[in-house]
C-alpha cells in the first residue's frame, strides 16, 4: 500500500507544472539583474553569428560553381576567385570569433550568477533550518538535512547556471535558425521543422520518466547519507558491540537501492540522447533526399543544399543540448521540490509580532519569577506528557524537580526555554508569557547547563562566548568565577586552545566545566541545572559546587537531579509523576509525607548502602 502511494506521489510530482517551480528562483535571480541583462543582450548576436556560418560556407560552394544563388557582391566581374574566397573566409572567421568570444563571456557570467544564487539559497536554507523547532529535528535524520543543504542546493544552482539560461539560449538559437532557413529556402526548412514535432513529444515523455526516477534517486541518496551519519556518530557503540558486519550489510542494501534508482535515471537520459542522434541523422537524410532531387532537377543550387545540410546539424546540436539541459533541469526540479518542502516547513516557534520585554532590574520587585499556569503539553494529539501543571517559583528560590524516568522533567525545561510551545496554559517569566517575548531575550535571561555540554570546533574562548561580543577579560572573569580558569590555563594554548569537533580532545568533565563558564558569563536571571555535575569527579564537583553557591545568590535556580542526596538543601522540591505534579515541599516535609519522593529517596540510599534519614 505504501509503495503504491509513493509511486502515485512520484507520478503526481513528475506530471505537475514543473515550470511553476522555477518561480522559486525568481527572487534570487532579481538580486543579480544587471548581469542577467547582459546575458540576455548577448543571446541575439550569438545566435545570429551561428546562423550565418552555414550561409557563408554555402556561398563559397555557389561562388566556386558560379550558381545563381551566389550573392550579387561576389558576381561582380572585378572580384576574382581568390578575392571572393578570401572575403568569405574572413567573414567566416569573424563570425566564429564573435561566437566563441560571446559564448565565453556569457558562460562565465551565467556560471558566476549561478554560484552566487546557490550561495544565497544555501544561506537562506541554513538560516531557516536553524529557526525550526526541536520537534522537527527529532523526526528528521541529520543526513537528510545535509543532503538537502549541500547536493540538492548544488543541483538547484545547476538549474540556473546550465539549465534555465542554457535552455533560453538554445531556444533562441533554434528560433533564429528556423527563421533564417525559411528565408533561404522554405521547402527544405519545412522538412526539418516537421521532424521537430514528433520528436518533441518523445523527449517530453522521456523527461517525465527521468523526473520520477530522479526524485527516487534523491530520496535514496538522503537515506544513504542518513545511515552514514548515524553510524559515524555512533562509531564507539558500533565497535564496542561488534556491529560492523551488520552495519556493512545494512549500508550495502541502501547503497544498492540508490544505485538501482540512479541506473533508471541513466537509462532515460541515454534514451533522450540516442533519440536525438537518430533524429539528426534522419534530418540530414531527409534534406539530402529532397534537396538532392531538386539539385538533379536543377531547381536548387548545390551551395544551398550544402547550407541546409549544415543547418540540419546546427539545428539538432542545440536541440540535443536542449535535451541534455532538460535532464539537468529535471534533476533541478527534484531539488527545488525537496528544498521548497524544507523551506515551507512551518516555524512552529517564532518571535511575536508585537513583542513584550521583561521588567528591567533595579525596581522594587525582585526578578526571576517563573510561573506555570495550568500547563499541558502533548507531542502528539491527545497524548499529554505534562498535565495541569500549576505552580510558581519565587524570585531567588532554589527549586529541585525530581521524578521517575519519563515523568516530564526535561519537557518542563523545554517549555520554560520555549523549545516547545505549551498545548494549553501559560508559562510566565516575571509576569510575561514566554510566547510574547523575543526568543533571544528569553534565552538571554534563562541560562541552562545540560548534563552533556556540546562544544563546537574552534577555540576555548569561542566556545564560552558562543558568538557573543565578550572581551577576553570578561571570559576570563567568568571562568575564574566558576573556578574553571585553572583547568583552562593548563591546556596547551590556554583560552586559544583549538578544540576538535564536539570537543573530542577534552574529557567529558572538562567539557562540562566550560558549560559552567558559558552560563556564568551571560549572568541569567534564571539558571537551570540539568544534572549538571554528573560528569565531574568528587573533587571537581566540590570545587564547582562552591562556585555555584556564589553564582546562585539572588538568582532563581531550577535543578533537575537524579541523585536525590544532592538536593536536600533546596528551598522546595517538585515531584513529577506521569506528567503531573504529585508532591511538593522541602526534603524533610516530603520524607514525613512518605509518598513517591520518600520511596525514591529510600531506594537510592539503600542502593548506595547509606543510612536513610
Amino acid at each position: 500500500m505504501t509503495s503504491a502511494a509513493n509511486l502515485n506521489s512520484s507520478k503526481s510530482r513528475a506530471s505537475g507544472n514543473d515550470w511553476r517551480l522555477l518561480r522559486y528562483l525568481i527572487p534570487y535571480a532579481k538580486r543579480h539583474r544587471p548581469k542577467l541583462v547582459w546575458v540576455a543582450l548577448l543571446l541575439v548576436p550569438l545566435s545570429v553569428a551561428g546562423a550565418v556560418q552555414p550561409i557563408l560556407i554555402g556561398q563559397a560552394i555557389s561562388f566556386l560553381r558560379d550558381e545563381p544563388s551566389t550573392f550579387a557582391l561576389l558576381k561582380d566581374p572585378s572580384v576574382t576567385l581568390t578575392q571572393g574566397l578570401d572575403w568569405l573566409s574572413l567573414a567566416l572567421l569573424l563570425t566564429v570569433t564573435v561566437q566563441f568570444t560571446l559564448q565565453g563571456i556569457q558562460g562565465f557570467m551565467v556560471q558566476k550568477v549561478g554560484q552566487q544564487m546557490t550561495n544565497d539559497i544555501r544561506n537562506d536554507l541554513f538560516a531557516h533550518v536553524q529557526s525550526l523547532a526541536s520537534s522537527f529535528f527529532e523526526r528528521t535524520p541529520v543526513g537528510k538535512l545535509i543532503t538537502r543543504i549541500t547536493s540538492d542546493v548544488e543541483a538547484l544552482g545547476d538549474v540556473f547556471s546550465t539549465g534555465a539560461v542554457g535552455i533560453i539560449t538554445d531556444m533562441i538559437t533554434i528560433l533564429v535558425l528556423v527563421i533564417v532557413m525559411f528565408l533561404r529556402q522554405w521547402q527544405l526548412a519545412l522538412v526539418l521543422v516537421l521532424l521537430l514535432v514528433p520528436i518533441a513529444g518523445v523527449i517530453v515523455y522521456f523527461q517525465h520518466q527521468y523526473r520520477s526516477a530522479n526524485y527516487k534517486a534523491r530520496e535514496q541518496l538522503s537515506n544513504l547519507n542518513a545511515n552514514l551519519q548515524e553510524n559515524i556518530t555512533g562509531i564507539s557503540v558500533v565497535q564496542l558491540f561488534r556491529r560492523e558486519q551488520y552495519n556493512a550489510r545494512s549500508f550495502h542494501q541502501i547503497n544498492e537501492r540508490y544505485i538501482t534508482a540512479v541506473d533508471r535515471t541513466i537509462f532515460f537520459d541515454s534514451a533522450v540522447s540516442a533519440t536525438l542522434e537518430w533524429t539528426s541523422l534522419v534530418g540530414i537524410a531527409g534534406v539530402l533526399f529532397v534537396g538532392g532531387r531538386a539539385v538533379l532537377g536543377e531547381n536548387l543550387d548545390l551551395g544551398t543544399l550544402t547550407e541546409f545540410i549544415l543547418f540540419a546539424q546546427r539545428l539538432f546540436n542545440p536541440l540535443q543540448q536542449l535535451a541534455e539541459k532538460f535532464t539537468t533541469l529535471q534533476g533541478g526540479f527534484t531539488a527545488i521540490e525537496r528544498i521548497t518542502e524544507l523551506m515551507q516547513e512551518p516555524l512552529e516557534i517564532g518571535d511575536p509580532l508585537h513583542p513584550k520585554t521583561l521588567p528591567l532590574a533595579g525596581g522594587k520587585t525582585a526578578l526571576g519569577e517563573v510561573k506555570f499556569s495550568d500547563v499541558w503539553l502533548a507531542y502528539k494529539p491527545d497524548e499529554y506528557v505534562l498535565q495541569a501543571l500549576d505552580f510558581t517559583i519565587q524570585p531567588g528560590e532554589k527549586i529541585a524537580i525530581v521524578g521517575p524516568t519519563g515523568a516530564g522533567k526535561s519537557s518542563l525545561i523545554r517549555l520554560l526555554c520555549r523549545l516547545y510551545e505549551a498545548t494549553k496554559g501559560q508559562v510566565l517569566v516575571d509576569g510575561v508569557d514566554v510566547r510574547d517575548l523575543p526568543q533571544a531575550e528569553l534565552r538571554q535571561h534563562v541560562g541552562v547547563i545540560l548534563q552533556d555540554g556540546f562544544l563546537f570546533a574552534g577555540d576555548v574562548k569561542g566556545n564560552i562566548a558562543l558568538g557573543e561580543d565578550y572581551s577576553l577579560a570578561q571570559i576570563q572573569d567568568a571562568a575564574e568565577q566558576m573556578n574553571v580558569s585553572a583547568f583552562i590555563e593548563q591546556l596547551p594554548d590556554g583560552y586559544d586552545t583549538v578544540l576538535r569537533e564536539r570537543g573530542t580532545n577534552l574529557s567529558g568533565g572538562q567539557k562540562q566545566l566550560l558549560a559552567f563558564a558559558r552560563a556564568a558569563i551571560r549572568n541569567p536571571r534564571i539558571l537551570v541545572l540539568d544534572e549538571a555535575t554528573a560528569n565531574l569527579d568528587v573533587g571537581t564537583e566540590s570545587m564547582i559546587q562552591e562556585a555555584l553557591d556564589r553564582l546562585l545568590v539572588d538568582r532563581t535556580a531550577i535543578i533537575i537531579a537524579h541523585r536525590l542526596s544532592t538536593i536536600r538543601n533546596v528551598d522546595r522540591i517538585l515531584v513529577l509523576n506521569q506528567g503531573q505534579l504529585a508532591e511538593f515541599g522541602t526534603h524533610a516535609e516530603l520524607m514525613r509525607l512518605g509518598g513517591l519522593y520518600a520511596s525514591l529517596y529510600q531506594l537510592q540510599m539503600l542502593g548506595q548502602g547509606e543510612e536513610v534519614m
